[in-house]
């Protein structure tokens, strides 16, 4: 349990960009918990303010999601026209079919 204690909370990084054809892509990297969602949800928030059709999240590098990091995912589909999940991890794949989101939270094949 000391292990627990000294954990100041998982770290996630996330960063933007717009791709050439005007879509958002978030990178989202490490571990996104509610420890940390809040961060997603407030880069999220600049994003969509800007209105773009569709939001990319990169998770490739995202080792952990618990339920908090996929209520901001959901909250993103109901901003903007389009979501995409590129490259979830297998850990990270599994808890969005396990829920059974992959249709409001498609993953790219």
């Amino acid at each position: 349990m000391a292990g627990l204690e000294e954990d100041g909370g998982a770290e996630v990084v996330i960063d933007t960009l717009f791709d050439p054809s005007g879509a958002a892509v978030m990178s989202v990297s490490g571990d996104l918990d509610i420890s940390n969602a809040a961060s997603l949800q407030a880069a999220v928030a600049a994003v969509t303010a800007q209105s773009p059709e569709r939001l990319i999240f990169d998770l490739s590098d995202l080792r952990f999601m618990d339920s908090a990091g996929i209520a901001v995912l959901i909250g993103a589909a109901g901003e903007v026209s389009a979501v995409q999940l590129r490259g979830p991890s297998p850990v990270v794949r599994r808890v969005i079919e396990l829920t059974g989101l992959t249709g409001v939270l498609p993953i790219e094949s």
